[in-house]
């Protein structure tokens, strides 16, 4: 899990080393969302001590602990000051913003790095073939044909600073709300996640005409994509383009929310021909659902601001609006 956490952490290196100098390292926080961590090692440490009768030599508990990847962040870039994890399920990569935002409000930090990792283990795998929410095939989010997700893994990190400093990209609006209608479904009429997405918009102080795209939570489960189409039709009179990229990457549970803000920075800073992600694995939209527009291959579209939602277990919704800073 660190190691993909350290793959990441090569493209934001030059910016930290600059916030170090400009800020102090007691100024500049790390807030990551994990729902694994390392409890792959835990799984490989149980199994051995099952064969030898003993734990093995190198392990330890604090490396599968959820907030070992913040740890070890903090301690790679040589920093000191706030630091921790939160660990909602999938939509725990996507609330690390709102939670970095309130710290440079508060004037805790100058600079957070956000983001997430989560790394393949059998806990989770075990867990959701359990749920019997596992495809055999590729996702096929919104589909009549759609069986299930396919667990990926993944890290991505961002920096986060005020809206002074020079930059493309900004935050423009975050949106959290926790309906906990049930433990490992989404309440049907989608009352959470319309919820998320209304405060996103309210605190980004735009319409919803003026999201130009949407990537979706959109993880192929038939609850979930059901849910999910009407919240979108709820808050959208004029339904911008939208497409899940989940069969493209797996569903990263709690790296999802990064990874997905990753997709729509990279769509506001290096679409030239402004294409947007299509929607992969998916010929025909489920006639039971409200109607939403999913991108086709080629299909573009200017770009000012992007939503990406997450939706996870126990109710606990995140909707972020990413815009040019311009």
């Amino acid at each position: 899990n660190n190691r993909l956490l350290l793959a990441a952490s090569g493209q934001i290196i030059d910016a930290v080393n600059q916030a170090k100098q400009q800020y102090g390292t007691d100024r500049i926080g790390v807030v990551l969302g994990t729902s694994t961590s390392g409890i792959s090692h835990g799984e490989y440490a149980l199994q051995y001590k099952k064969q030898h009768g003993e734990m093995p030599a190198s392990y330890h508990y604090t490396q599968q602990e959820l907030g070992n990847g913040s740890q070890f962040i903090q301690a790679y870039f040589g920093l000191s000051g706030p630091n921790y994890t939160i660990s909602t399920a999938c939509s725990s990569s996507a609330k690390v913003f709102a939670s970095a935002k309130r710290l440079l409000q508060a004037d805790l930090c100058d600079m957070v790095i956000v983001g997430g990792a989560d790394s393949l283990c059998k806990l989770t795998l075990n867990g959701f073939n359990s749920l019997e929410s596992v495809s055999a095939t590729q996702c096929k989010p919104f589909s009549p044909e759609r069986d299930g997700i396919n667990i990926g893994e993944a890290a991505a990190l961002f920096t986060l600073e005020r809206a002074s400093t020079p930059a493309k990209v900004m935050l423009a609006g975050i949106g959290e709300s926790s309906d906990a209608h049930h433990i490992s479904a989404p309440h049907p009429d989608g009352l959470g996640a319309i919820k998320a997405m209304q405060q996103a918009l309210v605190d980004a102080d735009i319409q919803a005409q003026a999201i130009d795209y949407i990537n979706l939570h959109g993880t192929a489960t038939m609850q979930n994509d059901a849910m999910e189409s009407r919240a979108i039709n709820t808050v959208f009179e004029q339904i911008p383009a939208c497409s899940s990229t989940k069969p493209l990457t797996g569903h990263t549970l709690g790296a999802a929310g990064a990874l997905e803000a990753a997709f729509c920075y990279l769509l506001l800073t290096q679409s030239e021909q402004n294409l947007l992600p299509p929607q992969a694995g998916n010929e025909i939209y489920d006639p039971r659902n409200p109607v939403i527009p999913l991108v086709r291959q080629g299909q573009s579209q200017p770009l000012n601001y992007v939503m990406s939602n997450s939706f996870a277990f126990g109710g606990s919704n995140c909707s972020l609006i990413i815009g040019r800073k311009e």
